[in-house]
C-alpha cells in the first residue's frame, strides 16, 4: 500500500483548485497547526462525516520490564483518539469491495519514491518495464525501542530501511 504524503496531497489540492503551491501549502499547514492547538487545549474537533480527533487521558498503570519482569511505573499520559465518521467509513468499505484493477505494466520492483518521478519515468519511456531497482536490496532492520528504565516503548518494534 503506498503512502500518500503530506507533499502529494498539496500538490494534488494545488493542482485541482488552480492555486498556487506555496499558498496550498501554508493553508494546509495552518490547518494542521490549528487542529494540534486545539487538541493541546483539551478541545475535541468533530468534521461531519469525516470524523472526530479528541484526547484521551490514559492512567499511571504498573507495567513489568519485559528483560527483567520487574514492575515499571508507567506514568499517566494523554493521546489522541479518532473516531472515523460515517461517510469516510462507508467510503472506505466501498472501495475494499472493489477489486483492483490490473498495472499497465508489471513489475517485480518497488514503486518509485514520488509520484513526480514515476510520471517522469512513464513519460520518457512509456511502454518499458521497470526491471530492478538501482538501489541494491537490504534487509529491514528491527529494532525495539525502549524507554530509560529499559521498557518496551509502547510503540511496540519499528521496521526501517
Amino acid at each position: 500500500m503506498p503512502t500518500v504524503t503530506k507533499k502529494h496531497l498539496i500538490d494534488t489540492i494545488a493542482e485541482r483548485t488552480d492555486q498556487k503551491r506555496v499558498v496550498v501549502k501554508q493553508t494546509v499547514q495552518e490547518f494542521l497547526d490549528l487542529i494540534i492547538e486545539e487538541l493541546e487545549k483539551g478541545n475535541r474537533l468533530e468534521f461531519r462525516d469525516f470524523g472526530v480527533f479528541e484526547t484521551k487521558a490514559r492512567a499511571a498503570r504498573t507495567a513489568q520490564n519485559p528483560k527483567t519482569l520487574q514492575p515499571v511505573q508507567v506514568p499517566e499520559k494523554t493521546t489522541v483518539k479518532f473516531k472515523v465518521g460515517r461517510l469516510m467509513r462507508e467510503r472506505v468499505e466501498e472501495a475494499e469491495k472493489k477489486p483492483i484493477a490490473p498495472s499497465s505494466h508489471q513489475s517485480n520492483a518497488p514503486e518509485p519514491r514520488t509520484h513526480a518521478a514515476h510520471e517522469a519515468n512513464e513519460a520518457a519511456n512509456p511502454t518499458a518495464l521497470q526491471t530492478a531497482d538501482p538501489t541494491p536490496a537490504r534487509s529491514p532492520e528491527i529494532r525495539i525501542v525502549t524507554d530509560a528504565m529499559g521498557s518496551p516503548d509502547r510503540g511496540g518494534a519499528s521496521i526501517s530501511h
